[in-house]
């Protein structure tokens, strides 16, 4: 897959006004032939002067019968997005028009080029982190990680219990709102089960819902109510992110940040990537 990192790399040849010349930084020309769009890679004379320069070397690298320009304007900070769009297209290269009239491409499109991240998260209420990092990957603030998301939000709902945590997951009885007579199937965490015996004692059965305890893949976030669990590490035996359960969404920026980071270093991979 070819996909610039900037488009200020990606050049537009739709017309000539000084001729065969291109703009000293480019690396690619979109250029329009009579039937679409085809795509170039090229290379400016190094020792030329001035703002546009003589080509060297030019190679097409997709045909217009290869090519089409997508029908909408995209944000291309959402550098995954532009590549699952790529996808539908069917073509082997994808041309984005931005929001700002610039323009990039996707050749070759491949997700599997991306790095996996899994979310863990639990509803009702709001699976926050989850919906968090999906708005944050829509407004591009994630683009630069070149991550993709797997989500897996339990849906609390469906346990077969007597007791959930609060009421404000629309639950019957909760441990916030209701006195417990002891005996009940309690859907909870290390923080429900401490308020249990602390008011009621030992006599119920938990069931474990905390996002933490169901880790089973690396790299992962999850969120969590306990601050002392919070930050990078490894997690019944998996490397990833827990951040606390009202987490904000530059807490969660910061922690994918850090996330990458840490687990490019751990797999000796360029960590400048994540940057």
């Amino acid at each position: 897959m070819i996909f610039p990192p900037e488009c200020k790399v990606v050049g537009h040849a739709f017309q000539k006004p000084v001729g065969d010349k291109v703009y000293f930084l480019s690396e690619y020309l979109v250029r329009r032939v009579p039937d679409g769009f085809e795509l170039l890679r090229v290379i400016p004379d190094p020792n030329g002067t001035g703002m546009m320069r003589d080509i060297l070397y030019e190679e097409v690298l997709a045909t217009a019968e290869e090519t089409v320009m997508y029908s909408e304007r995209v944000n291309q900070h959402d550098r995954a997005g532009m590549v699952r769009r790529a996808l539908q297209t069917g073509k082997r290269c994808t041309i984005f028009g931005a929001m700002d009239e610039h323009m990039n491409f996707v050749l070759d499109p491949d997700l599997s080029e991306f790095q996996i991240v899994h979310v863990y998260d639990i509803r009702p209420p709001r699976a926050n982190l989850s919906v968090t990092i999906e708005v944050l990957e829509e407004q591009g603030l994630l683009g630069e990680l070149n991550c993709v998301f797997e989500h897996h939000v339990r849906d609390i709902s469906l346990i077969d219990a007597d007791v959930y945590p609060c009421r404000a997951g629309g639950f019957a009885k909760t441990l916030d709102m209701d006195r417990m007579e002891g005996g009940e199937r309690v859907a909870g965490c290390l923080t429900g089960r401490q308020l249990y015996q602390e008011c009621y004692g030992k006599a119920f059965t938990p069931i474990e819902i905390c996002p933490v305890s169901s880790v089973t893949q690396e790299p992962f976030i999850a969120r969590c109510c306990r601050k002392e669990r919070g930050g990078i590490g490894v997690y019944n035996g998996f490397f990833g992110a827990v951040v606390h359960w009202g987490a904000t969404p530059k807490t969660v920026l910061d922690a994918m940040y850090d996330l990458i980071a840490a687990w490019r270093v751990r797999n000796g991979q360029d960590s400048d990537r994540s940057r």
